[in-house]
């Protein structure tokens, strides 16, 4: 009799068994049958990697407007214009916005990096530096990571600019850089292994007089350095007077790659001449790439509608394509 009771028990045990394994093959778990891991924080990690990315050999040259990835007109249309697609998609993203992971694969797979500036609009920087929006962070980060593939995240771009909510007639540098570091360290809690981090102040001009160090996270938080800055009639009628102080400022705390993260040049009798020194000044201090505003609107601060598209002349178009092709301006980051 003990012996019949331990053969029964081993028989339902083998049954029980037998019907784990195929509940688990059906869902697709079986390990060694190419089923499909658990997503877990190692699954997590195993997304796309920028490494790289971080240090890029050639110059991009990439083209901003707000409309959403999806919208993909404005990358058309330059593409047309230039001669070139745009290595680069950069668009605008409000704080409390869901991440767009099929508009981003949609550029990825196009060849272009999507680029997301990240606005935090009617949210205080120090609320974010605190925790206070820690439930979104992780909902944001955890979209990114599903992505497979490369964002350029720019967090609070033009921190130094005063018509900006968080800037610095509103926010104190001391909150900007707890805010970027807590974001920073949420994603990595979060194992997103596929977010370049570029910091974006504006240049330091008569309009951002604010200096640009006590806003500076550190490299550990930083992979690329942003400047924002146009050639237009209040500041920017060179490279040297528009960007170089400012880079100057910078290779005293840092010597991340820069991009030149949003330009144009304003329509005028100098327009030609003006992207001719853009181009030449931006190869000369070795920036990793530009993109470009091809859009019209208003100048910060005024009413003044400028014109910066690169198609307003046959003469200025003619001087970005000559120039952009002279300096290496192409480089595409897609590279299987």
């Amino acid at each position: 009799m003990a012996i019949s009771r331990r053969r029964n028990r081993l028989t339902v045990a083998a049954l029980l068994m037998a019907v784990v394994t195929l509940l688990v093959d059906a869902c697709g778990g079986g390990g060694s049958g190419g089923g499909t891991e658990p997503a877990t924080a190692a699954g997590a990690a195993a997304h796309f990697d920028v490494s790289s990315l971080r240090k890029p050999s050639g110059r991009a040259l990439g083209v901003v407007d707000d409309k959403t990835p999806w919208q993909y007109g404005i990358v058309d249309s330059f593409t047309k214009d230039a001669g070139r697609a745009p290595g680069i998609r950069e668009y605008y993203s409000s704080w409390s916005d869901d991440f767009d992971t099929e508009g981003n694969a949609f550029l990825w797979q196009h060849g272009q990096l999507p680029m997301m500036a990240l606005v935090p609009s009617d949210v205080a920087l120090a609320d974010i530096a605190k925790g206070e929006e820690d439930a979104y962070i992780r909902r944001l980060a955890g979209q990114i990571a599903d992505y497979d593939g490369p964002l350029a995240l720019s967090f609070a771009g033009e921190m130094n600019g005063p018509w900006n909510s968080w800037g610095p007639e509103h926010t104190k540098p001391a909150d900007f850089v707890a805010a970027w570091k807590h974001v920073h360290e949420v994603f990595a809690a979060q194992h997103v292994t596929n977010v370049l981090w570029v910091w974006t102040p504006h240049v330091v001009d008569s309009g951002t007089p604010a200096t640009l160090r006590p806003y500076y996270p550190g490299d550990a938080y930083v992979d690329w350095v942003g400047l924002i800055g146009y050639y237009g009639p209040i500041d920017g009628a060179a490279f040297s007077s528009l960007f170089t102080p400012s880079l100057h400022q910078i290779a005293a705390f840092s010597h991340k790659p820069v991009l030149i993260a949003e330009t144009g040049v304003a329509e005028s009798g100098q327009k030609q001449a003006h992207i001719r020194d853009l181009f030449r000044g931006a190869a000369k201090a070795g920036v990793i790439g530009l993109v470009w505003y091809d859009q019209r609107k208003n100048w910060p601060g005024s009413k003044q509608l400028m014109d910066w598209r690169i198609s307003t002349s046959m003469g200025a178009l003619a001087a970005f394509k000559v120039e952009s092709g002279r300096y290496g301006f192409g480089h595409s980051f897609k590279t299987g």
